[in-house]
């Protein structure tokens, strides 16, 4: 099958990427000339396991190819994705220029009957301006070709992407097939292009556009609602000396509520949840409505991204001139993306007070240093040891399988403070204890060091 995707970003590139991989002809279409010839040359712009070989062998084979010609990516496809960013506006609410922008390219090159698909996350009713702009497109044309506007919300984990993708738990396809025949022949298009994804057992959900529109905002910020929660337990958790990790088991043996997304932290971040979680408390305000839940989910989160600093603060006092050693940068491990990452907010609030960071990531060093550059108060280091030099305090904020497994004693040797701020609970607080450590971990308190910050 022919395959349009406009943007190579995250979601676009993966899912062009895996189509092409199950043999259908892809072209991807980007505005940036220089992204779209350094995929040409096999260069992947993001870390994602599995993805760049994935790139390279399908773009050899001629299924997967770049372009910055948008005439000929929408002449091409049967089915068009539109898979470009939705970045949040000033007000929180999410920006459909870049999606609109999409929708009116094709409606202003389309010459056949065309499936278009919102592939970006998008607020309820985006669908319907899509499909305006596209026809105001062809009015101005004076054409009259048939099309539908069909909505396949995006499930990847960064970090695993590539694998949710290839086997996917659910497949939602939103279509109005009330609207006309051609969009039942649409839907059917599109579960046939899942169909090698889809062997196993039927994971087509169908629903209507709006509520599979909303489906996309409901999943992301009911797992970071699972997240924040689990951070007030571990925060009250520090205030009573109870042990949050013995909560978390206790609760997730519960298959009502299970265990994943119930690991307490300092935040969460990336390019999804914080976004989508505003972005839907600005979507039900507009219709008049208060999603004091989803508030309440970022304000916790953005309190918790604070919550090792001030750690820091209350055992250190002041931290003019402390020299923190940071290891994790990217906002979870298996990616280097720092969107919102609580290591920024770590360092930004270091900084403020006087400190240095020293600070390695196995992947995102690249990404620190195109967003802060060079400046004295931060030293990105190759190897997680050479970040411990000199410094007087680890600070742990992403749990990357190499942080795992410490060296006490090559620790103890090098930190001129034996402390250890711990934001992702890796550590046992007692056989830290016992080698002369202070240990300050994410409601942890009736096991380790009692400064709740």
């Amino acid at each position: 099958m022919n395959v349009t995707i406009f943007g190579t970003g995250y979601v676009g590139l993966v899912t062009g990427t895996c189509f092409a991989e199950m043999g259908n002809c892809v072209v991807c279409v980007d505005v940036d000339a220089d992204k779209v010839a350094a995929l040409g040359r096999g260069v992947v712009p993001i870390f994602e396991p599995g993805l760049a070989p994935m790139v390279a062998s399908n773009h050899d084979a001629g299924r997967l190819t770049f372009t910055t010609d948008s005439a000929l990516g929408v002449g091409h496809g049967e089915i068009v994705f539109v898979a470009v960013g939705t970045p949040a506006d000033e007000d929180g609410s999410a920006d459909l220029s870049h999606v609109l922008d999409a929708a009116k390219t094709i409606g202003r090159h389309i010459t056949k009957a065309t499936v278009v698909v919102n592939k970006s996350t998008v607020p309820v009713g985006a669908a319907d301006r899509v499909r305006a702009a596209i026809a105001d497109a062809l009015a101005e044309r004076g054409e009259s070709i048939p099309f539908a506007v069909l909505s396949n919300p995006e499930f990847l984990k960064e970090g695993a992407a590539v694998v949710d993708f290839m086997k996917p738990d659910r497949i939602v396809i939103g279509s109005d097939v009330e609207l006309g025949e051609f969009e039942i022949e649409a839907t059917r298009l599109l579960e046939r292009l899942y169909g090698p994804f889809n062997r196993n057992h039927d994971k087509v959900l169908h629903m209507d556009v709006r509520s599979a529109e909303l489906t996309k905002y409901a999943a992301n910020v009911m797992l970071a609602t699972k997240i924040s929660l689990m951070n007030e337990f571990a925060n009250l958790a520090d205030r009573v000396g109870a042990d949050v990790e013995a909560v978390r088991r206790g609760i997730g043996s519960d298959p009502r509520i299970g265990h994943d997304f119930i690991y307490a932290g300092c935040g969460y971040g990336g390019s999804c949840f914080p976004k989508d979680v505003r972005a839907l408390v600005h979507m039900a305000a507009d219709v008049g409505y208060d999603a004091e839940i989803a508030r309440g989910v970022e304000a916790v989160n953005e309190r918790q991204k604070s919550l090792l600093v001030r750690k820091m603060a209350g055992y250190f006092g002041d931290l003019q001139g402390r020299v923190v050693a940071l290891w994790g940068l990217a906002f979870k491990p298996n990616t280097d993306d720092m969107r919102e990452a609580p290591s920024r907010t770590v360092m930004e609030e270091l900084w403020a007070a006087g400190a240095v960071v020293q600070a390695y990531d196995p992947q995102a060093l690249d990404e620190a240093r195109r967003l802060y550059g060079d400046r004295p108060d931060l030293k990105l280091c190759r190897t997680r040891d050479e970040a411990l030099i000199g410094a007087d305090a680890l600070a742990v904020v992403t749990e990357w399988n190499e942080f795992r497994s410490l060296d006490l004693g090559a620790l103890a040797s090098v930190l001129s403070c034996p402390v250890i701020f711990d934001g992702r609970n890796l550590y046992d607080p007692g056989m830290l204890r016992a080698q002369g450590f202070h240990h300050f971990a994410i409601g942890r308190a009736g096991r380790s060091d009692a400064v709740h910050g």
